[in-house]
């Protein structure tokens, strides 16, 4: 099997465990962009344990916590498909009603150029948001 999540390659892990871990994604038209990966190769959630499932979403929701707090994005998009790559895990990110795709998903029909200066500041507040994400979840 060649996955590319059971073996990354330069990921920005912000925090993990031996169950999962959470990276920052270099996306620099979405600079909250999350991503919360599952370590052990697992298709879909309900092959999880209930325990696991549990601990997961207490994960997930306070990765989308800590972004809402220290992004203050206008939505949060979750996502969490495994077409291309099945192998458990959630994108979660900071969407604002002036950023290049909004409404759309990010992987959908661009409406729009980002202005520079909003970018910027997503970055710095992405920045700032990543050690959020790392004092929470040490946390739990």
């Amino acid at each position: 099997m060649n996955c590319v999540l059971c073996t990354p390659n330069n990921e920005n892990i912000l925090w993990s465990n031996d169950k999962l871990r959470v990276i920052r994604v270099d996306d620099p038209n979405f600079p909250g962009y999350f991503r919360v990966i599952w370590n052990h190769h697992v298709a879909e959630m309900s092959d999880l344990s209930e325990e696991d499932r549990c601990y997961l979403e207490k994960v997930l929701l306070t990765v989308e916590r800590s972004v809402r707090s220290g992004m203050k994005p206008d939505k949060i998009n979750w996502a969490q498909f495994g077409n291309m790559v099945p192998h458990l895990h959630w994108h979660i990110i900071a969407r604002y009603r002036d950023d290049s795709h909004f409404p759309e998903s990010i992987w959908g029909i661009k409406q729009r150029d980002a202005q520079l200066s909003r970018l910027n500041k997503w970055k710095d507040l992405a920045d700032q948001t990543s050690v959020l994400i790392q004092k929470s979840l040490a946390e739990i």
